[in-house]
């Protein structure tokens, strides 16, 4: 069992600043990737920043110069920076981690999410 879990969001007004955080816990052998999700409301779930094991990074154009992601490999976290907030970031923000199991006979890739965390920006 693998659980995220997500700390940072809350209530900015347009133009600061905040850094989310996300912490992967449970039985895994490795963490590939990680990486950030958003869904405004009404909308679709969508990609805002993803990070290797080896940091190579991967930005949505909407946050391309506002946002920085990195991670800590040795605590399995991943940290979202987001500056120059703007109301249209508004939305619930998803940790995602793609990992690597064990069964007990092999070894299988496995999808996390967080629970999710509100980021609200006002204007």
């Amino acid at each position: 069992q693998v659980q995220l879990v997500e700390s940072g969001g809350g209530l900015v007004q347009a133009g600061g600043s905040l850094r989310l955080s996300c912490t992967a816990t449970g039985s895994m052998l490795s963490i590939n990737a990680m990486g950030w999700y958003r869904q405004a409301r009404g909308k679709q779930r969508e990609l805002a920043a993803t990070i290797t094991s080896d940091g190579r990074t991967n930005y949505a154009e909407f946050v391309k110069g506002r946002f920085t992601i990195s991670r800590d490999n040795a605590k399995n976290t991943v940290f979202l920076q987001m500056n120059s907030l703007k109301p249209e970031d508004t939305a619930v923000y998803y940790c995602n981690a793609q990992f690597t199991y064990y069964t007990g006979s092999y070894s299988r890739p496995g999808v996390g999410w967080g629970q999710g965390t509100q980021v609200t920006v006002s204007s």
